[in-house]
């Protein structure tokens, strides 16, 4: 199947250009302004439309390779605020104690039951003894209740521990603000729907950025991620 059909773009060029806005903070006039310099003649609606289609089934396809079970059985787990028409929407992340990206989930709402939906979604698919010794969180109740509510279930092993110690999750405090900075240039999303899929192509390129998938890229650095990017829609550059 080819995922470019009908597209006046080759796949090669429409990856390129979603690669760079998830990977680098830029607005879309000002990457439709850097593909003109290169010869590519197309209009920044055009390439937000390719955001909202590409970056969610980039996200799903690199998902295997980016989301391993870590070796550190410690999760930070915290919230931060995206303005989403106006309004407070509520992106619920999780980070190992290195920082490396577990699992992400934007909600509307910011109590227990988003909380639980994230962690099960953060959960799913993980063996015991994948899952985690411990979560840190702040001293939200929503988190406790989510947790307690996910052992009674079975989803979450009895024996994990839930701390509340603020200074563990400096390292996902830290992390938000480099998300946040690919998100400022946006100035605001339009709906759920849209924050979501272009936040999935933030969150992957930033996992890729971090290394969390260096196992299965075949070159070294940047072209690494471009290559492993590639191969998940059929393309394979000289």
């Amino acid at each position: 199947m080819n995922d470019f059909k009908g597209r006046h773009f080759s796949g090669a060029v429409i990856l390129w250009a979603v690669r760079w806005y998830c990977r680098y903070g830029i607005s879309y006039r000002d990457l439709e302004t850097m593909l003109a310099e290169r010869g590519v003649d197309v209009d920044h609606s055009t390439i937000y439309r390719w955001v909202q289609r590409y970056a969610p089934e980039m996200e799903k396809r690199l998902r295997w390779y980016w989301k391993r079970p870590t070796i550190w059985r410690s999760w930070r787990v915290d919230e931060t605020y995206i303005k989403v028409k106006g309004c407070w929407a509520y992106l619920y992340r999780a980070v190992d104690k290195d920082g490396d990206t577990i699992d992400f989930y934007l909600s509307s709402t910011r109590n227990a039951k988003a909380a639980k939906r994230f962690l099960g979604k953060a959960l799913n698919g993980l063996k015991n003894w994948q899952k985690p010794l411990t979560i840190n969180t702040d001293k939200a109740p929503t988190y406790s209740i989510a947790i307690s509510a996910l052992k009674k279930e079975g989803k979450l092993p009895d024996e994990t521990l839930h701390r509340q110690v603020k200074y563990l999750n400096n390292v996902i405090e830290a992390d938000h603000g480099k998300l946040k900075q690919l998100i400022r240039p946006v100035r605001g999303f339009k709906s759920l729907k849209t924050a979501y899929a272009t936040i999935k192509g933030f969150e992957v390129m930033r996992a890729l950025k971090k290394g969390q998938a260096q196992l299965w890229q075949y070159d070294g650095g940047i072209m690494g991620e471009v290559r492993l990017i590639e191969r998940q829609f059929g393309i394979y550059s000289s």
